[in-house]
């Protein structure tokens, strides 16, 4: 089996899948800084076109998911608040065996997300 890092963005508040979400993946290096790996947008179906991170690229260790609520929302034309109460979700997870999928998706609301390790 390949790994692979895949999300995907649902608005709880609408009940439908999130296009247009930025998500960023970041990787922790030596001295527990992260540096950005991979910029995306979510499609029509709150999926990425292809996998964040995949194959040869996935390395043991911690990772992250940025995802830029605030945005999406604001676009949708919602006031948020200013400051806005939610504006970039970030998920950070470990990486273990690199051969596995590992699937981070995002179920938002402009007040509160959740999060779970999918299939």
């Amino acid at each position: 089996m390949t790994g692979k890092v895949t999300t995907h963005v649902l608005d709880l508040s609408i009940g439908k899948p999130a296009s247009g979400v930025l998500v960023e993946l970041w990787e922790s290096g030596s001295d527990n800084t992260f540096d950005i790996i991979q910029i995306s947008y979510t499609n029509v179906d709150g999926r990425l076109n292809q996998p964040l991170l995949e194959g040869s690229r996935i390395k043991t260790g911690m990772y992250e998911i940025r995802f830029h609520v605030g945005d999406y929302f604001r676009k949708r034309g919602m006031f948020l608040g200013d400051p806005s109460f939610l504006e970039c979700v970030p998920i950070r997870f470990g990486i273990s065996d690199p051969g596995s999928h590992y699937h981070v998706p995002l179920l938002i609301s402009p007040g509160g997300y959740s999060t779970y390790r999918g299939s």
